[in-house]
């Protein structure tokens, strides 16, 4: 936005009829910057929804909602139909695809990034260091359990803290969790640049009615479907 566009457009004010038949006067740049925040939202909860759709074996979507709830701006919400004692290896990295889709989302749609995916990236971070440190998953370190005496999420942070590895392999570790990321980022990529039109739609349809439950985000995402079907002759 051109910033002599947002000094004069915060200087001007217009009357918008309430659903109550009130009149009340509007900020334009406020109202433009909350519409684009709940765009923002949108694309971040789409991102979630269409990717959950499209990897194997994850709980179905049961809600998306761009409703604010507590420190969230919204949220997407699965069902899970079994309960599960364990998770592979690619079912974790399936977990983190989930997680930065959100992020992904924002930067292939609004050119770029937000806070927004905060709690997100944090724990697709530690989902990755428990898949190197915990469950022996990293080909490089091998099947060695690495604990330290404080849970260390963020890349470089378990180095200068207590622990019963050596500084080298503390760093072996940073650097495998950053590859799991990496690996991980690059194909939710993919995924979402594969299916721009399915997000489009969703948090379209975020846009105009805020929430959307399973039935009709499933109806969302197969109606791109239902357009490729070859017409048959009666």
């Amino acid at each position: 936005i051109n910033p002599l566009f947002k000094k004069l457009s915060s200087q001007i004010y217009y009357y918008k009829e309430t659903p109550e038949g009130v009149s009340e006067m509007v900020d334009v740049w406020e109202e433009y910057a909350d519409e684009k925040e709940k765009k923002l939202v949108a694309y971040h909860e789409a991102g979630h929804a269409i990717v959950t759709r499209l990897l194997p074996n994850q709980d179905p979507v049961h809600q998306v909602s761009i409703i604010p709830s507590g420190m969230a701006g919204g949220y997407t919400m699965h069902l899970p139909t079994e309960d599960k004692m364990y998770n592979s290896k690619e079912q974790m990295k399936n977990e983190i695809v989930v997680l930065l889709a959100g992020r992904i989302a924002e930067k292939l749609t609004m050119d770029d990034i937000s806070t927004g995916a905060s709690n997100d990236i944090q724990r697709a971070t530690q989902i990755a260091r428990d898949m190197v440190t915990k469950y022996g998953m990293s080909e490089a370190l091998g099947t060695v359990f690495y604990d330290s005496e404080q849970e260390e999420v963020f890349i470089g942070n378990s180095i200068g803290h207590s622990k019963n590895y050596s500084e080298e392999v503390a760093a072996e570790i940073d650097k495998e969790v950053r590859k799991f990321i990496d690996e991980v980022f690059n194909r939710c990529e993919e995924l979402i640049k594969g299916n721009m039109e399915r997000l489009h739609i969703v948090a379209q349809a975020l846009l105009e009615k805020e929430k959307i439950d399973g039935r009709e985000f499933e109806e969302l995402f197969t109606s791109l479907d239902k357009k490729e079907e070859p017409e048959t002759e009666e």
